[in-house]
C-alpha cells in the first residue's frame, strides 16, 4: 500500500476544529505530514520519509492513530462526576465555562436550540407534529451550582409567560437526578440568571432560580408520595413516590410560580412564587439534562403550551 502526499485516513468523533502541523516519524518509515480535525473528522496527511518503504504495515498506522486520538479525548473533571456512595459532586471552578453550541433552526414552536454549557456529548432534539412530542437527548453534568449543561429549545420573548408540558422518561432506569426543565433565562451563557421548574427522574419537583449571573442556584423542592394510594410498595405502609404528569412555570412581572398536575387533574400552583427580575427580551423554553457528564439520556415533553400572558397555564 503506497501512501503519497495528500492521501487521507478518516477517524470519527472529534468535536472541535483544530489544525496542527506536525512531523512524527514512525518506525523510520513514515512521517505524518499533518493532523487536521475539521468538521467532526480527523484527516491524516502522509508524505515519504527518508527511509520510506513502498509498502507500509496498515496496523502500525492505525495504532498510531489510536494513540493520537486517545490523547485528544477529554476527561471528565472530578467535580462533574455524579453523586454516588463514594463521591460527592461539587460546584465547578468559578472560571470554568464553555460557550453554548447553538442552532437557530426552528423546531416546533421554538426558534432555536442550544447545548447550554457545551456538554461533552452533543445533544439532539426532534419534534413529531402528529403526536406533539419533543424528544430531547442530552448529556450534561447538572443544571445547578454556578453553571448549567443541558439541551435547550428556546424562543426569545418579553412580558408575562405561561408555559407547561407533560414529561416522561423512556428509560425508567436512568439516573435519579436527571431533570426535564421548563426555563426562563436571561441568556445562553452557562451561568445565566434564570428561573426553572423541573421534574427529576426520581420524581422530585422543584422551583429553582439563579439570582444573578454566576451565582449558585437556589430552590424549593417538593417530593410527593402516597401510602396505599399508588401501585408499588411491599405493603400499604410503604411510601411510594408520585411522579407528576405535567408541570408548568408562570412569569407574572418579576414573580415566578410552579404549577403541577399529578395525575392529569387541573394544574394548581405549588408553593409560593419567587421574585426575580429578568431583563427583556429573554429566552423561554424546554430542556433536559442527563446529570451524567459523558452519557446521554432521553426525555419526552409533549402537549407543550406556551403563551405570552400569565394566568393561562393548563
Amino acid at each position: 500500500m503506497n501512501y503519497k502526499r495528500g492521501n487521507t485516513l478518516r477517524v470519527l468523533q472529534h468535536r472541535k476544529d483544530i489544525c496542527a502541523a506536525i512531523d512524527i516519524p514512525h518506525n523510520g518509515i513514515l512521517f505524518i505530514h499533518g493532523l487536521r480535525l475539521l468538521g467532526g473528522f480527523t484527516f491524516i496527511y502522509f508524505r515519504r520519509g527518508y527511509c520510506m518503504k513502498r509498502f507500509i504495515n496498515i496496523f502500525s498506522i492505525f495504532f498510531l492513530l489510536y494513540n493520537l486520538t486517545a490523547a485528544q479525548t477529554p476527561t471528565v473533571p472530578d467535580w462533574a462526576q455524579p453523586a454516588s456512595p463514594t463521591h460527592i459532586q461539587v460546584s465547578p471552578p468559578a472560571d470554568f465555562h464553555r460557550p453554548a453550541r447553538t442552532s437557530n433552526k426552528s423546531i416546533g414552536i421554538f426558534e432555536g436550540q442550544s447545548d447550554i454549557g457545551a456538554a461533552m456529548l452533543t445533544g439532539s432534539s426532534s419534534y413529531n407534529s402528529i403526536t406533539g412530542q419533543y424528544t430531547i437527548i442530552s448529556a450534561g453534568y447538572n443544571v445547578w451550582y454556578v453553571r448549567d449543561e443541558f439541551r435547550f429549545l428556546w424562543k426569545k420573548m418579553s412580558g408575562d409567560i405561561s408555559l407547561a408540558a407533560d414529561i416522561s422518561y423512556p428509560d425508567s432506569l436512568g439516573f435519579g437526578d436527571r431533570k426535564a426543565i421548563l426555563v426562563i433565562r436571561q441568556s445562553l451563557d452557562d451561568d445565566s440568571k434564570e428561573a426553572i421548574v423541573a421534574l427529576h427522574g426520581a420524581g422530585m419537583i422543584h422551583l429553582a432560580w439563579r439570582p444573578e449571573k454566576g451565582f449558585r442556584i437556589k430552590d424549593m423542592e417538593y417530593r410527593i408520595g402516597s401510602r396505599g394510594g399508588l401501585p408499588g410498595g411491599n405493603s400499604p405502609d410503604d411510601l411510594v413516590t408520585a411522579h407528576a404528569k405535567r408541570i408548568g412555570i408562570e412569569k407574572r412581572g418579576d414573580s415566578f410560580a410552579l404549577f403541577v398536575s399529578i395525575n392529569g387533574e387541573s394544574m394548581n400552583q405549588f408553593g409560593a412564587p419567587i421574585q426575580l427580575h429578568i431583563a427583556e427580551p429573554f429566552y423561554v423554553g424546554i430542556g433536559f439534562c442527563s446529570h451524567l457528564p459523558d452519557k446521554s439520556d432521553t426525555a419526552i415533553l409533549s402537549n407543550v403550551f406556551l403563551v405570552n400572558s400569565a394566568g393561562e397555564i393548563h
